[in-house]
């Protein structure tokens, strides 16, 4: 891919990229976008087939990618690994990590199995934490660096299901502010997105529901995971220079007004 497109300059122009959870719905809407600003793309995620098809894509579209299977509930040593592994395949740096991946079972409290709890502390918060300690100091030494947290609309506002996925995603902005403060100084820039009510193909089969969680939103309608791509490109990015340790909600205003 050129640095250039027939009338502005790639925003991310030969910069490298680790997406996880990119085999599918917003994680591959996520690499598919950063690729098409010129970032070489490791799409990371744990179905090899789903995956290559991403990368197929993005291909096709003259970008650059490649599939690297990460399981996000394996042992902090397998993900430093993983981390490791991926980086020498991206030429030995990683510009750009998002923090994409994440399970969400929304039982009520009692019904939550001991697996799913297991489950959700492991790939929501355990996971972001060990690569963020692996990737991070690397990027500090560069001098430069984005990491992109994706949250959600859920961490901020109180409902009767899902206490424990909710909590997980607002940790994950917690973090998010406390690595600002901890590596912005040194070059590396850490944000979130938080994703409102949003249509994938792995919610297909609810899209009534959804769009009665949006019709009373500003916005009316369910989030698309391009919204939450073309978000998180833009923290990637140099435009986004002097933003550190914000939640940037792309969530149809259903936070600031809780339309539900």
């Amino acid at each position: 891919m050129t640095s250039t497109t027939a009338d502005r300059p790639l925003r991310l122009a030969d910069r490298t990229a680790l997406v996880t959870g990119a085999t599918s719905g917003i994680g591959a809407s996520i690499a598919r976008a950063l690729a098409a600003e010129g970032a070489i793309v490791a799409v990371a995620g744990r179905d090899a087939q789903r995956g290559s098809l991403v990368v197929e894509g993005i291909i096709a579209e003259g970008g650059r990618a490649h599939f690297v299977p990460i399981d996000l509930a394996a042992s902090p040593t397998e993900l430093r690994a993983a981390a490791a592994s991926t980086t020498a395949a991206l030429g030995g740096h990683l510009d750009i990590l998002v923090n994409n991946a994440g399970i969400y079972p929304v039982p009520t409290t009692p019904d939550l199995t001991d697996d799913d709890l297991e489950a959700l502390l492991a790939v929501n918060v355990r996971a972001p934490h060990v690569l963020v300690a692996a990737l991070a100091p690397a990027m500090a030494e560069q001098g430069s660096g984005a990491i992109v947290m994706i949250g959600s609309w859920m961490a901020r506002v109180g409902n009767p299901f899902g206490a424990l996925y909710t909590a997980t995603k607002a940790a994950d902005e917690q973090l998010t502010r406390s690595w600002a403060a901890e590596f912005g100084p040194r070059g590396v820039r850490v944000n979130a997105v938080a994703p409102g009510v949003t249509r994938t193909p792995g919610n297909a089969s609810a899209g009534e529901v959804l769009d009665a969680m949006t019709a009373g939103t500003p916005a009316g309608r369910p989030v698309r995971p391009v919204d939450i791509a073309n978000a998180v490109v833009f923290l990637a990015s140099d435009e986004a220079a002097m933003v550190h340790g914000v939640v940037f909600d792309v969530d149809g205003g259903i936070t600031a007004t809780h339309a539900v």
